[in-house]
């Protein structure tokens, strides 16, 4: 009983992603609640963004989904600098992250690229302060990154309980 429901259980998409994002969270969340000072919620959304539910190129897509995280974010950060209105800033990151997106092949997660510009940006224009760009850029490139260990820790466990009780 217990090797057909491991059978089973191994080679659903769906719980397999149940786990990935449960144990992503499990790690997110003790931050989120120890540094209530930081913007560690984004490090939590960061983490859901980056596990895919498609297990067949769960690792290709974290390592896009992370990379694409990391563009937004520092396109993002690095509006901070430029004195134009938001609108213009807004626009001119949007056309970047989906310039770079393409220009590296991974457009298919361009828009986790936007989301993390507007997250980064959005925050850092509210408090008028280069350090919440720089606590928003930490704390998503820290859920990428958290994400993607998920992703590659798992894959390997997956991998060897799948040969070992495949019959």
């Amino acid at each position: 009983m217990r090797n057909l429901f491991l059978r089973y259980t191994l080679h659903s998409d769906f719980i397999i992603y149940t786990i990935r994002v449960l144990i992503g969270f499990l790690i997110g969340y003790p931050l989120f609640v120890s540094f209530p000072q930081y913007s560690v919620s984004w490090t939590l959304i960061s983490i859901i963004l980056v596990i895919s539910p498609q297990e067949n190129e769960s690792k290709k897509i974290a390592i896009d989904r992370a990379k694409s995280n990391f563009i937004g974010s520092a396109i993002g950060l690095s509006l901070y600098f430029v004195p134009i209105q938001q609108l213009y800033a807004m626009v001119i990151g949007i056309l970047a992250s989906l310039i770079t997106c393409k220009v590296l092949n991974i457009i298919a997660v361009a828009r986790t690229s936007m989301v993390a510009l507007i997250i980064v940006y959005l925050h850092e224009q509210e408090s008028r302060s280069y350090f919440a760009a720089l606590d928003r850029f930490g704390c998503v490139c820290l859920g990428c990154l958290i994400g993607l260990s998920v992703i590659l820790s798992t894959r390997n466990i997956i991998l060897k309980l799948r040969k070992r009780y495949i019959f």
